[in-house]
């Protein structure tokens, strides 16, 4: 009875895991760092109201290995009160002239929250992590409000059944769904993309299925999802921005 009720235990404390939300809140879900600065500061929040938490963060490669150079994080661990704000700063050091200047770098920026220690037995707790993109942009390529969405450049053009996205521009470009009509959500069998500075992929996408005239929706720099409209010139479209409603 004793090994039930242990076992019964240690399941509920998985569930309600499952079920809990992170306290360590991120104000984006992308960071895009100017050459052209020395730092760019996140917004943190310890959403929890009666508990503190410790704020772990830490910068990784394309390939997933951790760095502290050309970009650091600080103070890569912080403690945040109950319902309190702080900020985590993401600064250069001066390696990151040795990164390329002509296109993007990309990097991974991790949160990790670490719970206080729990005082009630049989309690399973986990360290809840967010992991978002970091793109470096170079000085040569930084945005400016008169400037046109870089993704406006990408095109398509017709692989046997499939679209090819192609990226002249020195930026990664994300695709989050593609469908045949504005407005209206792809199929959920969509899988999003990112495409390299210069790379092209493949939609998984069939191109009977998208039409002669196929919508794709990116990721802006501030998590906006504008639409693209293509138009098809036999096996190449060009891309024409929808305006928003």
């Amino acid at each position: 009875m004793k090994l039930f009720t242990l076992l019964g235990s240690l399941l509920l404390s998985v569930f309600s895991v499952q079920q809990a939300q992170a306290a360590i809140a991120l104000d984006r879900t992308r960071v895009v760092f100017n050459g052209a600065e020395k730092s760019v500061s996140l917004n943190v929040s310890n959403e929890n109201k009666s508990l503190p938490y410790l704020a772990q963060g830490w910068l990784e490669d394309e390939q997933g290995n951790k760095v502290t150079s050309p970009l650091m994080v600080v103070p890569p661990l912080q403690r945040l009160e109950a319902g309190s704000k702080s900020q985590v700063k993401i600064q250069s050091s001066p390696q990151v002239d040795t990164l390329p200047q002509d296109h993007e770098t990309l990097f991974y920026f991790n949160l990790r929250e670490i719970p206080p220690k729990s005082n009630k037995p049989n309690t399973l707790q986990l360290a809840l992590q967010t992991r978002i993109k970091l793109f470096f942009r170079p000085k040569a390529l930084v945005v400016t409000s008169d400037m046109k969405p870089f993704q406006e450049q990408i095109t398509l053009s017709k692989i046997g059944e499939k679209y090819q996205v192609n990226n002249p521009t020195g930026y990664y470009v994300t695709i989050i769904d593609a469908s045949s009509k504005k407005d209206r959500a792809g199929d959920n069998h969509f899988e999003p993309i990112m495409i390299s500075p210069k790379g092209s992929k493949l939609l998984n996408e069939g191109a009977s299925v998208l039409g002669t005239a196929p919508v794709l929706t990116y990721i802006n720099d501030f998590g906006g999802r504008p639409q693209l409209q293509f138009t098809c010139n036999g096996s190449n479209c060009k891309a024409t921005p929808i305006k928003a409603n």
